[in-house]
């Protein structure tokens, strides 16, 4: 068992939150919230739409090696039901809950900040820039993500998951509207549900 598991935590937890996946069309939403170790730094963090998919695979190596990581998740189910915007708060605070330990204040990509945190939080904009636990948090969440569409290319092959991760490409509107809608789409978002009429 890694030594990080049982190390102390710092004694001022400052966690930094991230999402990926509001703008797809299909799959979850993902958050990730990450306690950085000040006795560890990880050089390089950052935005991760612009690190290469391969420097973020290993950065979000290092990251759940040095770091304390916590992931959140909303469906597409949820996102349906809730909205987008709903579901991704929930996505964030359920990854501040799954942190091993609860953090004294948090930072947040974005300009709102979910209702139902266990301390203090300020929202940062382009935070994943700015601050590095939120340039981790921003990573963890797009790999975890990725992968998670990975899985879902095999279980639904045809749509192209695996290149647009259900982003709205042209590729992904074509498939759409050729095979019509999966279980994972979001039947909330219009291309979505103008392809499931269409049917």
């Amino acid at each position: 068992m890694s030594d990080l598991f049982t190390r102390p935590a710092p004694r001022i937890l400052i966690a930094g939150v991230d999402e990926a996946g509001r703008g797809p069309l299909a799959g979850p939403v993902v958050a990730a919230a990450v306690i950085l170790d000040p006795a560890r730094p990880i050089a390089g963090l950052g935005d991760s739409k612009v690190i290469s998919e391969k420097r973020r695979a290993g950065l979000a190596l290092q990251i759940r090696q040095c770091a304390w990581v916590g992931v959140g998740i909303a469906e597409p189910e949820e996102i349906d039901r809730l909205n987008i915007l709903q579901a991704t708060m929930t996505a964030m605070a359920r990854a501040v809950r799954n942190l091993p330990f609860t953090p004294g204040h948090i930072l947040i990509d974005g300009n709102r900040v979910p209702h139902d945190l266990p301390c203090s939080a300020e929202a940062i904009i382009k935070g994943d820039a700015s601050e590095a636990a939120i340039g981790a948090a921003s990573i963890i969440a797009k790999t975890v993500r990725d992968d998670l569409m990975l899985r879902a290319a095999l279980r639904f092959p045809g749509y192209g998951f695996e290149g647009h991760k259900g982003y709205p490409s042209a590729t992904h509107r074509n498939a759409l509207i050729a095979l019509g809608p999966c279980p994972i789409h979001r039947f909330s978002y219009a291309p979505v549900r103008a392809a499931l009429e269409n049917r």
